[in-house]
């Protein structure tokens, strides 16, 4: 049995942005454009970048909330890449996406616990009595009681989110997608829905694909980070690894910028010049290369390739 529950390969995702007179792409904003990642059971996975780098893409076309313009989707090894709605519907009960904005998530109109028993219902629990029995186990499974008849406008940004929380849990998934779940909270808060997120992992024997900007957290949370950039992922790494030895000239960009990393090195913070390239016009070779002080004729000529710079370290950058 293969220790991976979900393998991502050359996965692209392009928006067209310009159409011809049949109403066919002419030009494309390439959102993700060939990555490969996996995440093993029972394993977090953080996924790091500047805001358009492609995350929140890769994350919806995990999920086929968004289409894949090329690539696979392996769940549990099966490829979900071209399923059908109606087939997806079934591995939807081991997927489930917990989003930024828990407000704009729930439905204001709509009882948090009716939100909750509509998920049960879609997915075969007919039984009533079942369905309240298993809402009151999930709100108390994120820290809420006796909330069952409340609207989400009753609730703080902490507890909406334990309520989002609580719904993607409602079908026993295994692999949960967290787009920047905490981003829109207080400091504190913060703390508390992190805290939450693991527990339920061990609790649950679930798996993350931990999607955030915010290198504090990623490192509190993931066991592997992938660092995206510009549609691209450039660095793979364990954790601590990355945290204390980041291999590409964009991670240690990342990462000079963020105090108290606990890393034991006083290091210099390191400023990028230029602006992100525009994913409808990303510069040849190297994606990086227009803001990396160490570029060479051959990072605009030929796009680097994934090496291994160490045990479970991968980096694509030409200074390797």
């Amino acid at each position: 049995m293969s220790l991976k529950i979900l393998e991502v390969k050359q996965l692209k995702k392009y928006f067209p942005v310009k159409t011809d007179l049949f109403g066919k792409g002419k030009e494309f904003a390439k959102a993700v454009d060939g990555i490969d990642f996996y995440i093993n059971y029972g394993e977090v996975l953080g996924l790091v970048g500047e805001s358009g780098c492609g995350k929140s893409t890769t994350g919806r076309t995990v999920l086929r909330l968004l289409e894949p313009t090329e690539g696979e989707i392996l769940f549990e090894g099966q490829d979900i890449t071209h399923m059908k709605k109606n087939e997806l519907r079934k591995i939807y009960k081991h997927m489930q996406l917990v989003f930024q904005d828990p407000f704009a998530s729930l439905n204001p109109r709509k009882k948090v616990g009716g939100a909750i028993d509509e998920v049960l219902y879609v997915h075969g629990m007919k039984d009533e009595s079942q369905r309240r029995e298993r809402i009151r186990e999930l709100f108390d499974m994120v820290g809420l009681r006796g909330v069952e008849d409340k609207y989400p406008h009753e609730f703080s940004g902490g507890q909406r989110q334990r309520v989002v929380i609580a719904r993607a849990l409602a079908v026993n998934p295994k692999l949960i997608i967290c787009d920047e779940p905490v981003s829109a909270l207080d400091v504190s808060i913060q703390a508390q829905i992190i805290n939450l997120l693991i527990n339920l992992k061990n609790r649950l024997g679930l798996s993350y694909l931990f999607i955030s900007h915010d290198l504090r957290v990623v490192k509190y949370m993931s066991d592997r980070v992938a660092v995206m950039y510009a549609g691209k992922i450039v660095e793979t790494a364990p954790a601590e690894e990355l945290f204390k030895n980041p291999a590409h000239p964009y991670s240690m960009a990342l990462l000079s910028v963020v105090s108290a990393l606990g890393t034991g090195k006083n290091k210099q913070k390191i400023i990028l010049e230029g602006e992100v390239p525009s994913p409808l016009a990303p510069p040849s070779g190297c994606r990086f290369r227009t803001r990396c002080r160490y570029a060479t004729k051959q990072c605009s000529e030929t796009e680097p390739q994934v090496k291994c710079v160490g045990t479970g370290h991968f980096v694509s950058c030409h200074l390797y």
